[in-house]
């Protein structure tokens, strides 16, 4: 699977955060620590806030926390706000496609379905973990 730069992003940004949960950090601190462009973290950032994934707190010393519990938000939580995911729906009449085509989607809809519940399955804690 091939993340769009966005995603990556909130990916890094997510991890950053929950690795010390109670600190704040400055977007310009993420984006050194992982080779990201402030700017697009910025706009990154900001929809994980709208998400409730993380605050966000003004001025100085400001910067940004974990908002959600990352034993429970998991990653499919993060890459779905980003990316297209979703299994397609299989049109099983074939619309004129051919048996091959039927297959074909139907294989490609299995491995969208498993991808998804893998996703979902790890949570951002069990991810750090993992990273140790």
């Amino acid at each position: 699977m091939k993340l769009q730069q966005a995603t990556r992003c909130a990916l890094f940004a997510v991890f950053e955060l929950a690795r010390e949960p109670g600190r704040q950090v400055a977007a310009a601190e993420i984006a050194d620590a992982y080779g990201l462009s402030v700017n697009h973290l910025a706009k990154v950032l900001r929809e994980l806030s709208r998400a409730k994934v993380i605050k966000s707190v003004r001025g100085a010393g400001g910067g940004y926390t974990l908002a959600a519990n990352p034993k429970r938000l998991t990653l499919y939580d993060i890459i779905s706000r980003f990316e297209d995911i979703h299994p397609e729906e299989t049109d099983e009449t074939g619309g004129g496609a051919t048996e091959g085509a039927r297959a074909l989607q139907r294989v490609l809809s299995e491995i969208d379905a498993i991808t998804q519940s893998t996703l979902k399955s790890i949570s951002v804690a069990t991810f750090l973990k993992l990273g140790r």
